[in-house]
């Protein structure tokens, strides 16, 4: 048997889940004792003073049997009453009706062991057959009747001589005691929740490209968590800055020859092999650049406050408005998110470079929720075969037989960047088919950290 119908009302969060494991047996158990107090104990009470209650009503019936007339009964009734502390009526001419609270737990026994004494003749002979039990018109009170030979016997006993008084009170002590624990043991709780969270926190930034300051706190094995979170975050950052010096260095002593190659040719005399070469060498170029750019990634590239849509406009307004179209800006307009503007900024470049590259127009548009932040660029190209979509992503991959070999050959690295980019902002890239030009559509998916 899976109980997994009860894991969409169990919370997600991890300080959620701790504080349902602290309560489920705080109040498993102060319903289990009370129903086994209450039951057990009170129930138990009641039926001891109820004994002795039905003695004395016995005592009451006999005087009544055993009086010569009435009025003599009545004088005998009083003087019990004084002794015993009932109240008595003799004569009353409706029966007392039964009543009881649903909440009455004693009661509940009062009035079955009332009930049960009228019917058992041989322990309590001088009680007839009792016509009704009211604890609810005086909660202070248990009102009865039973017929005698002098007439009806009405009786009301004070309810402290029933059952326990106030019985209510250890359920009450019970709740709020247990109330006040589990206030305390939350407090506590809490306190041993922030360092995971904190943990939490700075994974998450960290994953987003952000460094934030973190001290290991908290129980043993969370410190331990959070060390090791550290030191794979240095190690993360050696490697990234070992790899971007590397390119960097490859790239730019590479510059040098091109440089003198570049002066070489132009002393040389025009024709088509001098062209080739030239043509070559801008392609080289061309290489060196693309490779600094995938090297350097964000890392030149503070976190800002940065409007979105303003950015987006200001980067077609570089392109030519025939090939480059601004779509729908869904979302309030002025909200600012926390982002590298320059590594978005290139990140767009390059995709609407590549659409250009391959298709006949580009249109951009813009979407802001509460959550994420979301640039799609189409074009009216060939697109990408849905097999072949992650495939594109990777560095150093061209599709060219899949695109327009008329506009060109990228290096394999514009989405590869993007995508890097995008993955350093807590989000993603995602490719699919243009409902409306056709081509390939390029999602560009940020999470919003802070919305304006």
């Amino acid at each position: 048997m899976t109980f997994d119908w009860l894991k969409r009302y169990v919370p997600r969060g991890l300080y959620g889940r701790s504080a349902l494991i602290l309560l489920v047996p705080v109040v498993v158990l102060l319903i289990v004792v009370s129903v086994v107090f209450v039951q057990r104990h009170f129930e138990g009470v009641t039926r001891q003073l109820m004994i002795g209650v039905l003695a004395e009503t016995e005592v009451y019936a006999t005087v009544v049997g055993t009086a010569a007339d009435p009025e003599t009964a009545q004088s005998g009734l009083a003087e019990l009453d004084r002794l015993i502390g009932f109240t008595t009526t003799l004569g009353a001419p409706e029966a007392v009706a039964s009543a009881r609270d649903w909440y009455d737990l004693s009661g509940r026994v009062i009035t079955a062991m009332i009930t049960a004494a009228g019917l058992a003749q041989s322990r309590y002979a001088q009680i007839a057959f009792v016509e009704g039990v009211d604890l609810k018109t005086n909660p202070r009170a248990v009102l009865f009747s039973f017929q005698t030979e002098k007439g009806r016997l009405t009786l009301s006993v004070p309810r402290g001589r029933t059952s326990a008084s106030n019985p209510h009170q250890l359920l009450v002590l019970m709740i709020l005691t247990g109330i006040l624990m589990t206030a305390i043991s939350g407090i506590f709780l809490r306190n041993q929740m922030r360092p995971i969270q904190r943990l939490a926190r700075a994974a998450e930034e960290f994953g987003r490209g952000r460094i934030t300051v973190y001290r290991p706190a908290g129980a043993t094995e969370v410190r331990q968590a959070g060390t090791a979170f550290l030191d794979m975050r240095a190690r993360i950052e050696r490697q990234i800055e070992q790899r971007t010096m590397m390119l960097s260095g490859v790239s730019h002593d590479l510059r040098t020859p091109v440089t003198r190659m570049k002066l070489q040719l132009s002393m040389m005399p025009e024709d088509e092999d001098t062209e080739a070469l030239a043509q070559d060498l801008r392609d080289m170029e061309r290489l060196l650049e693309e490779f600094l750019a995938f090297a350097r990634g964000d890392a030149l590239d503070d976190p800002e406050r940065v409007d979105p849509f303003a950015l987006l406009e200001d980067i077609v307004a570089r392109y030519d408005p025939q090939k480059v179209t601004l779509g729908a800006l869904d979302g309030a307009q002025g909200g600012e998110v926390i982002i590298r503007p320059l590594a978005i900024e290139r990140a767009l470049q390059n995709l609407i470079g590549n659409a250009l590259r391959y298709g006949k127009e580009a249109r951009v548009s813009l979407a802001v929720t509460d959550k994420a932040v979301r640039f799609r660029i189409e074009d009216r190209g060939p697109g990408i075969a849905p097999e072949r979509r992650e495939e594109a992503l990777k560095p150093f991959v061209r599709l060219d037989p899949a695109r327009n070999q008329n506009a060109g050959s990228g290096v394999g690295l514009g989405l590869a960047i993007a995508a890097d980019i995008a993955r350093r902002h807590g989000g993603a890239l995602r490719l699919g088919e243009s409902a409306d030009l056709g081509g390939l559509q390029v999602d560009l998916v940020l999470a919003r950290s802070i919305t304006g």
